[in-house]
């Protein structure tokens, strides 16, 4: 048993090792791809993939994500789902599986060590493919699970996003072979820790594949105000299912998912556009500007005018 004991631990140090030098050799790749454009997202000549680098912290992002897989490789973040805190740094990977409305902060970044992450987007039809040539049993109950989580990235994986990233140094090359290796990346999410959350993205009928389609419905129409109950027989649910299911996946009932949405783009229109503060909360739905400035204060910590001020100045 002893000797045992010690060869599994062998092995577990012999595949974090391996995981660490794959994350390296990813993280020099994206270094090098985003060194000299700035902080931010930066798009890629691969349309589903894109870099991030930002060399400050604490530094606050917030807004919608769509099904995503981010693979942190330098820095730390926070992000807060609902009343939820995520924590994750390098060689691990967040998936957003639904659209959901996220405040996230990097707290750990410097110029000569950034926060660099690989973001590739998902895509539900390509998943299903996938999903529908492997053999899976239908025995399991289904669940309502959350639509984001974080896990520890493991070799393969990063094997994977390396070889996807290295193609940005061939661009000939990207049309035939980055469709493969995307494939091959879905495919490791579905067989990893997280796969009932990836499967139940693509599985026709499952309660997220429901509850994302209303939510596409909320953000389409966030202004007007929200029906329940026809939200709810849309799902083909009960009023009081569907708010179940919903806070599972999103952590937030539908009214508070739509409120955040409206409170992003009215941060958005302010800052981006100009507009004042009562502007915006009419545009985004709100009666009462009083109302607005209260529920704004309240998400993102300070009024409206002071917040702005705050980011325009950082």
């Amino acid at each position: 048993m002893p000797l045992s004991g010690e060869l599994s631990r062998v092995d577990e140090s012999l595949t974090h090792a391996t995981t660490i030098n794959a994350c390296q050799e990813l993280t020099k790749l994206v270094a090098r791809h985003t060194d000299g454009k700035g902080n931010g997202i930066h798009s890629t000549a691969i349309a589903q993939l894109e870099l991030m680098r930002e060399s400050a912290a604490p530094t606050t992002l917030c807004s919608v994500y769509e099904p995503t897989l981010c693979i942190i490789l330098q820095g730390k973040k926070e992000t807060l789902l609902g009343k939820e805190t995520y924590h994750y740094g390098a060689a691990q990977y967040i998936v957003v599986t639904v659209d959901l409305p996220l405040s996230g902060t990097i707290v750990e970044a410097a110029p000569d060590k950034p926060y660099l992450c690989f973001k590739l987007s998902l895509d539900a039809t390509q998943l299903w493919d996938i999903i529908d040539q492997i053999q899976r049993s239908s025995d399991k109950q289904e669940s309502s699970v959350r639509g984001l989580f974080v896990s520890d990235a493991n070799a393969p994986l990063l094997d994977c996003a390396t070889r996807l990233t290295r193609l940005l140094d061939t661009p000939e090359d990207i049309p035939f072979l980055a469709p493969m290796m995307i494939r091959e990346i879905y495919y490791r999410l579905l067989m990893g820790d997280q796969s009932e959350a990836v499967w139940q993205i693509a599985t026709s009928g499952s309660h997220m594949q429901r509850i994302a389609a209303v939510i596409k419905q909320i953000k389409a129409e966030f202004t007007k105000s929200l029906r329940v109950d026809e939200l709810a027989e849309q799902a083909s649910m009960s009023s009081a299912s569907f708010h179940r299911h919903f806070k599972a996946v999103t952590s937030m009932s539908p009214l508070q998912y739509q409120k955040q949405l409206r409170l992003l783009e009215a941060r958005r229109l302010m800052l981006a556009e100009d507009a004042d503060a009562t502007y915006a909360a009419y545009q985004v739905g709100y009666e009462s500007p009083s109302q607005f400035s209260r529920e704004y204060s309240r998400m993102f910590g300070t009024p409206p005018k002071k917040d702005i001020e705050r980011l325009r100045v950082a």
